[in-house]
């Protein structure tokens, strides 16, 4: 792949105005509409994919309070005296990242995708975070809301968790959800990232062999190195009104290149001349070339998002953000 890579900010079309709190892309705006228009099921569609159902109130004191890991000695991690912020780097002591910008191609063949090096001291300074601080289904906030409530320097979007009823959900060493259904991804307290079957574990046992954190969406893209054959052929959450993951997307992928060292990628899309978006084929060749061992494919299209430095660095592909349910982040 013949690539160009230039600072963060010197590709970035001037920013578009943001549309706050819209409904789940074509599945609330197209699916809906059919759902909608049976009798007897209106109710039945907003309980499912508008109103919030809160299960956990308070996301930070529940998390202090079950965590696995000392949270005060991940806070102690940072030392804000030695930091040294730039528009495309971030350094504290062992931890470092960088942001970078990559162009290909021409007219409208053009990609335009942003990747996040990351190397971290402690694999507990890699956290997660929930819309609102709250713990349920259909809770949402845009990326960089939820960014900004965690002093994030860096994030991206999770995997929508709350999308959905299913799926194994730990997050900071602490289990909401266990209910095994697909491919997961686990990033362990020593650095380790795995791809795993929900359905052959429990979230506690995940906990008890050090799970740090699970994203539950897929498919693994990237396993020993290699682009996993037939990936192009899976279906991630086919619930009605969905829109297929195939062909030319906007995406969101993480991948671990070494214990503690992680590449985050946003490839933006649906934009002619900007960028026309990746397959699920092309998102992992970019990750191998990134040096990826193991890559997740996370929740893309108009979610995928990623924040540096207080500010929103892609060009989402809704106008502005769409709002999520949870985001990856590392903290100042």
């Amino acid at each position: 792949m013949d690539t160009s890579t230039d600072a963060v900010h010197s590709t970035r079309r001037p920013r578009r105005a943001p549309r706050r709190t819209r409904l789940r892309n074509a599945l609330i705006a197209g699916g809906l509409v059919v759902v909608l228009s049976v009798g007897g099921t209106v109710a039945w569609a907003a309980d499912r994919f508008l109103i919030e159902h809160v299960e956990i109130a308070d996301v930070s004191e529940y998390e202090a309070e079950n965590s696995t890991v000392d949270t005060e000695a991940i806070a102690d991690l940072s030392d804000s005296e030695t930091a040294v912020l730039t528009d495309t780097s971030y350094t504290d002591g062992d931890s470092e990242i960088t942001v970078s910008t990559v162009v290909t191609g021409s007219g409208d063949d053009t990609l335009t995708y942003y990747v996040a090096d990351v190397v971290v001291s402690d694999a507990t300074q890699l956290r997660s975070a929930f819309a609102k601080d709250q713990f349920g289904e259909n809770i949402i906030e845009t990326t960089s809301e939820i960014a900004a409530d965690h002093d994030a320097v860096l994030a991206i979007n999770g995997d929508y968790y709350g999308f959905r009823d299913t799926g194994i959900v730990v997050r900071n060493g602490v289990a909401y959800r266990d209910e095994g259904a697909r491919d997961g991804l686990a990033f362990y307290t020593d650095g380790r990232v795995e791809v795993y079957d929900e359905t052959t574990t429990t979230a506690q046992e995940l906990l008890d062999a050090g799970v740090w954190n699970t994203l539950s969406f897929g498919p693994a893209i990237v396993e020993d190195g290699e682009v996993v054959d037939g990936i192009e052929n899976v279906e991630i959450d086919t619930n009605v009104g969905n829109h297929s993951i195939q062909g030319e997307q906007p995406r969101t992928a993480v991948g671990v290149i070494d214990d503690n060292h992680y590449v985050f990628v946003v490839v933006d899309g649906r934009d002619p001349g900007y960028s026309r978006g990746a397959t699920l084929t092309e998102l992992a060749e970019i990750m191998t070339e990134l040096g990826a061992e193991t890559a997740y494919n996370l929740d893309g299209g108009g979610s995928s998002t990623m924040y540096f430095n207080s500010e929103v660095i892609n060009q989402p592909s809704n106008d502005g953000e769409r709002a999520t349910s949870d985001i990856l982040y590392v903290a100042y």
